[in-house]
C-alpha cells in the first residue's frame, strides 16, 4: 500500500522569507504592532549569524534601530563616525557630516544587527526556522497565500498567510516566483570588483576612507577598534589565489599612500573575497500579495553604503502598511508601498553610481577621464555646497 505523506499545516498573518536583516528587522516590527508572523531561512543559524556583509549604518537606521529596543549593544560597541575622508592626489579631504547636515553614521557589522535581532526574536518567543529547504510560494494573487516547505526535520510544512514578504536576498526564490510579464529588472554590471579582507589590525584612520588612485580604488574601513576591513579594486575574475597576504598590503600601501606619510597598519588577514560590483533593481516591489524587500529586490554598488540601509527603509514601510491593514483593513498604504520604496531606491541607486563613477578606474580609461575624475573630487574637496549633496545622501535621505 503506498503511504501518504504527511503535510503539517500551520497559518499566520505574514509569512516571512529570509532571516537576514530585512525580514527579521520586518519580524520585529510587526511583533511590535501585535501582528503575528513567522520566518524562515534556509541557512543555519551559525551561517546567518557570521555572514560578513557591509557595516554602515545612516542615521535614520541606527535611530531606528534604537528605537524599537534593538540598539543596547549598538551603543556600545558600535563606532559613531562624524564624516569620512576622500583621497586623491596624495592627500586627504574631510568630508564632516556633523557640520555640513548635523548627523552622523555608525559603523556597525550587519552580522551584529542580524544577531541583535534573532536574540529579540527569540527572547519573544516569535517563530523563527532555520534550515529549511524547498521553499515555493503560491497562491500569491489569492487573498490567502501559501508557503510550503520542509523544515529541518524533512517534515512537509504548508503555511497559510495573509501576506507574504519575500525577504530572501538577490539569489532567493520568491522573486522568480512573479510571473516574467508582471515585473521588469534594470541591471547594470560594472566591468570591476572589490577585493575586500578583514584584518586583525587597528584601523589606520579614525574615519573611513575613500581613495581614489591611477592603479585603482581603495578603501580603508573598520569593525572595531583592533579590526579592519579594507578593500582594492579588481577585475571582476580575479583568482585569490594571485593574491598573496603580501600582495594585498603592498598595494593597499600603495593605494592609500599619502604625501605626508600615512602609514598603514597591517596584521593577520582572518578573511578575504571577492565583491562584484552591480546594480540592480526589480519593479514593481509587489506581486498579488507578495512583497518583496532588501535585496531582494535591488541591489546597489556598495560605494556608497546604502544596501542594509535601503532595507531598512523598505521593511519600515512594509511594517507601517502592514499595520494599517490589520489595524482597519485599509489597503492604501499596501497599494503605495513599491512607489513609496522605488523612490528612495533610485536615489540610492543614483548617489552609489556617481561615487562609483568618480572613484574608479576602468581599463582603457582615457586620460582626459582620468582628468575630469581629478576635477570632480577637486570641486568637492573645495566646496561646501558640494561636501553638502555628497553628506546629505551619505547620512541617509529621509525614511518618510
Amino acid at each position: 500500500m503506498a503511504h501518504t505523506k504527511t503535510v503539517t499545516r500551520v497559518s499566520t498573518q505574514v509569512g516571512i522569507v529570509g532571516a537576514g536583516p530585512a525580514g527579521l528587522l520586518l519580524a520585529h516590527l510587526l511583533h511590535l504592532r501585535g501582528i503575528e508572523s513567522v520566518v524562515l531561512e534556509a541557512r543555519s543559524r551559525d551561517y546567518v549569524e557570521n555572514r560578513l556583509r557591509a557595516g554602515v549604518l545612516e542615521q535614520g537606521t541606527a535611530d531606528l534601530l534604537t528605537a524599537t529596543g534593538l540598539g543596547e549593544r549598538m551603543r556600545r560597541q558600535g563606532l559613531v563616525h562624524d564624516g569620512i575622508f576622500l583621497r586623491f592626489a596624495g592627500r586627504s579631504h574631510r568630508i564632516d557630516f556633523r557640520e555640513l547636515t548635523g548627523k552622523a553614521i555608525l559603523v556597525y557589522g550587519q552580522h551584529e544587527v542580524v544577531r541583535d535581532l534573532v536574540a529579540a526574536r527569540l527572547a519573544y518567543g516569535g517563530p523563527l526556522r532555520f534550515d529549511v529547504d524547498g521553499v515555493r510560494v503560491e497562491g500569491l494573487t489569492s487573498h490567502r497565500p501559501t508557503i510550503r516547505f520542509r523544515d529541518a526535520s524533512r517534515e512537509e510544512v504548508e503555511l497559510t498567510c495573509d501576506f507574504i514578504a519575500g525577504c530572501d536576498g538577490f539569489h532567493g526564490v520568491c522573486r522568480p516566483s512573479i510571473p516574467p510579464s508582471a515585473i521588469h529588472f534594470f541591471e547594470r554590471e560594472f566591468p570591476f570588483a572589490w577585493l575586500g579582507i578583514l584584518a586583525e589590525a587597528p584601523p589606520s584612520s579614525t574615519e573611513l576612507v575613500y581613495a581614489h588612485h591611477e592603479r585603482g580604488f581603495a578603501l580603508l574601513s573598520m569593525r572595531s577598534p583592533t579590526v579592519s576591513r579594507l578593500y582594492l579594486q579588481c577585475a571582476p575574475n580575479e583568482d585569490l589565489g594571485d593574491w598573496s597576504d603580501d600582495r594585498i598590503w603592498s598595494e593597499l600601501r600603495t593605494r592609500l599612500a599619502t604625501r605626508d606619510g600615512f602609514a598603514l597598519k597591517d596584521g593577520p588577514i582572518l578573511q578575504r573575497g571577492i565583491t562584484p560590483m552591480r546594480g540592480f533593481v526589480a519593479e514593481p516591489m509587489r506581486f498579488g500579495r507578495l512583497f518583496l524587500a532588501g535585496d531582494a529586490a535591488h541591489i546597489v554598488p556598495p560605494t556608497g553604503a546604502k544596501g542594509l540601509n535601503l532595507a531598512v527603509a523598505d521593511v519600515q514601510w512594509l511594517a507601517e502598511a502592514l499595520g494599517a491593514f490589520f489595524r482597519s483593513g485599509d489597503e492604501t498604504l499596501l497599494e503605495q508601498y513599491s512607489a513609496r520604496c522605488l523612490q528612495r531606491v533610485w536615489k540610492a541607486e543614483r548617489f552609489s553610481s556617481w561615487m562609483t563613477a568618480m572613484l574608479h578606474r576602468v581599463t582603457g580609461q582615457s586620460d582626459y577621464d582620468y582628468r575630469v575624475q581629478l576635477a570632480e573630487l577637486d570641486y568637492i574637496a573645495s566646496s561646501k555646497s558640494a561636501q553638502a549633496t555628497l553628506a546629505e545622501n551619505y547620512v541617509g535621505l529621509p525614511f518618510s
